[in-house]
């Protein structure tokens, strides 16, 4: 949608206000009769972040998800991963972090390190599609849940695996580790500060983003008569890609990224906060000298826009310090609502930093949470609308355990007999 509101003096064309994005969650699309992945089995072997996200995010597209869990640490870690404010429910199985990605799905737990916990695994292995797995290298060949041993039950399967540094290094990956090593906390953080790391495991975001397309991507050949494949990612190399600008800039150009604050290495004034008259603080994202230009009108300082120091992006990153001093000196004597809506008229990026609870008070990210009543809420991993949306009718979280029996009976016509002994030899939690 868009709609014609005017036109802007210094850009001298049309200004348009658009609507809602088309990858908002909420955009109507065709129906279909059942959601796109809903003939798809994911076993997760997998815990804590990144494995767990791509499980959640194919249980959004229909997937069946069954979630295996270990009896020796009493289920994935980040169920005892309580928030400060002590968040819970009960049993206290389900924390906020671990409610974060596991929405969707069925959770057994099975000791894989005894035969016939690893006889159940290979079972339900056979009638799997896709597994998820985050094994320490050499880890997942003792428990007999490696590729090599899968795939003899079953060869099309598509096997994802998650590592810290790649399939044939041993060392464990943890994401604040993996910001260290990957640049991240030496670019983070004020200038005169120490490196910081970022607030969000970004390392293991990025690495399930990388999961999910090379498992779509090995879905699709197997589609084309591909069969099975392994698909390894890892943490580092994950982290690595996603150093983008900053890792072409040395690559390139032989600029060695430094901690600048929120300022852009390569456009200025781009990312740094300015507080206003009324102590909310606005985001500046100036990537052309029109918008430059439109900003500096909007001001009252249009003879910025002339000066030789800041006439060009070049000009303005050059002089970055004096610029923001400048601007600085400007936007604290101005009321925030009222400076939005000229700069929003005129088209120059600009953003209001908000908290967290701020986030949702905003429809699109509103659009983004599952569960709001009736259980534990969390967030979309899909971000982009899809037929017959199966994520308007997830499941909670499981709690740990809650489906084994279940699972057992239904998909390995396991009898109550052998539920009942597997659970007395403590091959099973139920």
């Amino acid at each position: 949608m868009v709609e014609l509101i005017g036109t802007c003096s210094i850009q001298g064309g049309p200004i348009v206000r658009r609507g809602p994005p088309s990858c908002c969650p909420t955009t109507p699309l065709p129906k279909r009769a059942s959601p796109v992945l809903d003939d798809l089995v994911v076993l997760e072997l997998a815990s804590v972040l990144a494995g767990p996200s791509v499980g959640q995010f194919f249980a959004e597209l229909g997937a069946t998800v069954l979630k295996v869990e270990n009896p020796r640490t009493d289920g994935d870690v980040t169920r005892r991963w309580r928030a400060p404010e002590g968040d819970g429910d009960g049993r206290g199985d389900r924390s906020a972090y671990f409610c974060c990605c596991n929405h969707g799905k069925q959770s057994i737990a099975l000791d894989l390190s005894m035969e016939a916990g690893r006889t159940l695994l290979h079972e339900l292995a056979k009638d799997a599609d896709v597994v998820l797995a985050s094994y320490r290298p050499g880890t997942a060949e003792a428990l007999g849940a490696d590729y090599e041993t899968l795939s003899a039950v079953n060869p099309d399967l598509v096997y994802g695996h998650v590592t810290g540094y790649g399939p044939d290094r041993e060392r464990a990956g943890y994401d604040a580790v993996i910001q260290a090593e990957s640049g991240f906390m030496h670019m983070n953080g004020p200038a005169d500060g120490p490196p910081t790391k970022l607030p969000v495991a970004l390392m293991d975001v990025l690495a399930a983003h990388q999961l999910k397309e090379g498992l779509l991507v090995a879905l699709l050949r197997r589609e084309q008569g591909g069969g099975g494949a392994y698909v390894p990612v890892s943490l580092l190399q994950s982290a690595v890609s996603g150093l983008a600008n900053q890792a072409t800039n040395w690559l390139v150009a032989g600029h060695r990224p430094q901690r600048m604050g929120s300022a852009h290495p390569n456009i200025a004034p781009y990312g740094t906060s300015f507080p206003t008259a009324d102590g909310q603080s606005i985001v500046l994202a100036v990537g052309t000298d029109r918008q430059f230009a439109a900003l500096c009108d909007i001001l009252g300082r249009p003879d910025l826009a002339d000066d030789s120091r800041f006439a060009t992006n070049e000009q303005r990153v050059a002089h970055r310090d004096a610029l923001h001093a400048v601007l600085a000196d400007r936007i604290r004597r101005l009321d925030h609502d009222a400076l939005l809506a000229d700069l929003h008229e005129c088209g120059v990026p600009v953003g209001t930093v908000r908290d967290v609870p701020a986030v949702f008070e905003q429809p699109p990210a509103e659009a983004m949470v599952l569960n709001r009543e009736g259980g534990p809420a969390g967030m979309r991993q899909a971000a982009f609308p899809h037929t017959n949306d199966a994520a308007q009718s997830l499941r909670p979280p499981p709690r740990y355990a809650e489906h084994t029996a279940a699972v057992l009976r239904e998909r390995l016509a396991c009898s109550p007999d052998r539920v009942d002994a597997l659970a007395q030899d403590d091959v099973i939690v139920r």
